[in-house]
């Protein structure tokens, strides 16, 4: 067919957490944008594609080490991922796109990073618009969120013990869509309260439109909303749904945070690449 490019697309397979994503060196251009939804939705897509949580781009910045751009297994943009942005740190260590101490861009703004080995902290955005106390009535039933934005949104429901995966799926879509979020939506976690110093989480996922295995804004959501109603205390262990553990540390002032840190493993899985063919419309120059 004239007109057709195959491209070679080079990727990483990374996990944090249990959070997988393929991350990807864009700094050439060479990811398509006006198909990007459709080709993200394609890639994510579990045994039809790489399967993943998200795809991560890595681009260009003129007033940091680069840009981050996050982008949901649905094809929708994130502002921000916390354990995409680790993996993504240490990608672009071992690229030598910076230095163990970094900063990048994202849409919830600049975002810094230290890499440890295979560990990374992150500095995340300072957290804003929380909520306590929200009366939702989810199938047929009157319940009780607390709400924060900790780089995304985030609703957190505390339970007693841990979910049944089928109902934790109708509860999260529903509150995910529910009025009082909108338009955006919001992302659900499900916490379990271990200890003052430790909790169990799992996550549904906006954007996903499914539970994963970890959720790094989540996790931080969970740890700060909890430590508002006086339940847990800086450092806070969060034990996701695959079992491994992110730490949070933060300080506290009232119902204001600061120096927010999330903390954890960002693993490589593999390392692949892709043959792209690219309409006239996409075409790498």
């Amino acid at each position: 067919m004239s007109g057709i490019q195959n491209s070679s697309l080079f990727f990483w397979k990374m996990q944090g957490g249990g959070n997988d994503f393929m991350v990807i060196d864009n700094r050439g251009r060479i990811f398509p944008e006006k198909t990007r939804p459709a080709l993200v939705r394609k890639l994510c897509r579990r045994a039809l594609g790489v399967g993943a949580d998200g795809l991560i781009l890595v681009e260009e910045a003129e007033a940091a080490d680069f840009t981050c751009r996050f982008y949901n297994a649905d094809g929708s943009e994130a502002e921000m991922c916390g354990n995409g942005g680790r993996c993504v740190a240490r990608f672009a260590f071992l690229q030598k796109l910076a230095s163990a101490k970094m900063v990048f861009l994202t849409p919830a703004g600049a975002i810094r990073a230290q890499v440890d080995g295979d560990r990374v902290r992150l500095e995340m955005p300072r957290p804003h618009s929380l909520r306590q106390g929200l009366e939702l009535e989810i199938e047929g039933e009157r319940i009780a969120v607390d709400f924060i934005n900790s780089g995304v949104p985030h609703a957190i429901l505390v339970v007693d013990c841990d979910p049944d995966p089928s109902w934790l799926l109708r509860q999260g879509a529903a509150i995910r869509r529910h009025p009082v979020f909108a338009p955006a939506g919001t992302n659900v976690n499900f916490v379990r309260i271990v200890n003052e110093r430790r909790l169990a989480i799992r996550t549904y996922e906006r954007g996903v439109e499914a539970e994963t295995l970890a959720c790094g804004t989540g996790s931080v959501a969970a740890a700060l909303l909890l430590a508002v109603r006086g339940k847990v205390a800086s450092p806070t262990a969060v034990v996701t749904g695959s079992g491994e553990i992110l730490t949070i540390f933060y300080k506290q002032e009232g119902l204001d945070f600061s120096e927010v840190f999330l903390e954890g493993g960002a693993v490589i899985v593999y390392k692949g690449v892709l043959e792209l063919v690219l309409p006239p419309t996409e075409r790498v120059v």
